[in-house]
Order: C-alpha cells, then sequence, then structure tokens
C-alpha cells in the first residue's frame, strides 16, 4: 500500500476527501480491533493510517478556515 502524500489529498474534490476520511477511519477501526483480537501481519499500518486521517482533517480544516476567511473578507468590504 502506498502513503497518500498531502499534495495528491490538496489536489482532490471535498467529496474524495471525505471518501477518502472515511475509507480510512473504516480500515483503521478494523485494524485496532484486530490488533486486540489477534496479531497483526503489519503493525506500522495502524500508525500510516491514523497519519492520514490526520492529514485529511487537516486539509479540510484548512479549506474550511479559507472559505471562512473569504466570506469575513467579503461582508468587511460590504460595509
Amino acid at each position: 500500500m502506498s502513503i497518500v502524500k498531502a499534495e495528491e489529498l490538496r489536489g482532490m474534490s471535498d467529496e474524495h476527501l471525505a471518501l477518502t476520511l472515511k475509507e480510512a477511519c473504516d480500515t483503521y477501526f478494523k485494524l485496532k480491533i484486530q490488533a486486540q483480537t489477534e496479531r497483526l501481519g503489519a503493525p506500522s499500518e495502524l500508525m500510516k493510517k491514523r497519519r492520514l486521517i490526520a492529514r485529511v482533517l487537516t486539509i479540510q480544516n484548512q479549506r474550511k478556515r479559507k472559505t471562512e476567511q473569504s466570506a469575513a473578507e467579503q461582508t468587511a468590504a460590504a460595509k
């Protein structure tokens, strides 16, 4: 499995990012359950998924702040 870089994530649409986040969360949950019940083949996968989730959430928050900031600037300019 290849690591998804932040640049690749920034190039994705909001819908694709949300789908990637959902898939990563589902996989992370399954890996956590598997780690508790049996031995993992690659324990590093937990860390990789956790980092992917963090990257996606960071990019989503950056986009959200950017739209809020531009909306605030437009409101301030309209006054």
